[in-house]
């Protein structure tokens, strides 16, 4: 009786610490087994996206609101089209908001971040944010400083 009692005991403690990992690994991924009805979906063009990904954070003041459903390349005007999926309860962005492309931590993961704007009028489904800041590509900074002090030293 006593041995039946301890295997049981060793089941539910595998059987919870599998559970565990299971909710550990969906949070390190980004994917959740929540449904995505109560979201509501808006546009940003960028004119460089570099290193933002699908199921990046989507962030206001900090707070995560939403995330980055898709990004294609808008046809017409040559830059990134952005989708982001955000959540219902954040439904009175003005338009006049912007979205930037930011930086997180030590090892680069691009998120987008929004900064609230003061205009009345409100974003609704399949709205786009108009004025929008491209990600800091550190390359380009490093060649335009190269490029400054080359020009310098030729003077």
């Amino acid at each position: 009786m006593q041995t039946r009692t301890m295997e049981i005991g060793v089941g539910l403690f595998l059987l919870a610490g599998l559970l565990a990992l299971l909710l550990l690994a969906l949070r390190v991924s980004g994917l959740s087994v929540a449904d995505s009805a109560d979201t509501y979906k808006l546009y940003a063009n960028f004119d460089n996206v570099a290193g933002l990904t699908v199921r990046a954070k989507v962030t206001m003041a900090g707070v995560t609101i939403g995330k980055v459903s898709a990004i294609d390349l808008d046809r017409d005007s040559y830059t990134g089209r952005v989708t982001m999926d955000l959540q219902k309860r954040v439904d009175n962005l003005p338009e006049d908001s912007t979205a930037s492309i930011l930086t997180a931590g030590l090892l680069g993961e691009k998120y987008v971040g929004i900064s609230v704007g003061g205009d009345e009028a409100l974003l609704k489904e399949g709205g786009v944010i108009r004025d929008t800041q491209s990600a800091l590509v550190l390359e380009d900074l490093i060649g335009k400083f190269l490029l400054n002090t080359v020009n310098k030293d030729s003077k």
